[in-house]
């Protein structure tokens, strides 16, 4: 069974950074493509970052672009997403796929 851990998501102020981790099981990591997503209070689905399957180098959103990176640790089964400058517009739950299983979620709050 696929399993998906978020963790390292928070309250923090407008400029600042956090950065989210997904402990994953049950798949063979690399397999499959993997990312994160966002879900603002309100507003459906938004797509935020991606790993395909077999690569290492990631694609980020337009509206996180130069500001969010993701990053993955083989040895570790473990993805990342490491958010700077955050936003107000960036809060929201913060979720991690793989394929078509998606974790629990990550609370993400910026505000002052």
């Amino acid at each position: 069974e696929v399993q998906l851990v978020e963790s390292g998501g928070g309250l923090v102020q407008p400029g600042g950074s956090l950065r989210l981790s997904c402990s994953v099981s049950g798949v063979t990591f690399g397999s499959s493509v993997m990312g994160w997503v966002r879900q603002a209070p309100g507003k459906g689905l938004e797509w935020v970052s991606r790993i395909p399957s077999g690569g290492s180098s990631s694609t980020v959103a337009d509206s996180v672009k130069g500001r969010f990176t993701m990053s993955k640790e083989d040895a570790k089964n473990t993805m990342y997403l490491q958010m700077n400058n955050l936003k107000p517009e960036d809060t929201a739950v913060y979720y991690c796929y793989v394929g078509i299983k998606r974790g629990q979620g990550t609370q993400v709050t910026v505000s002052s």
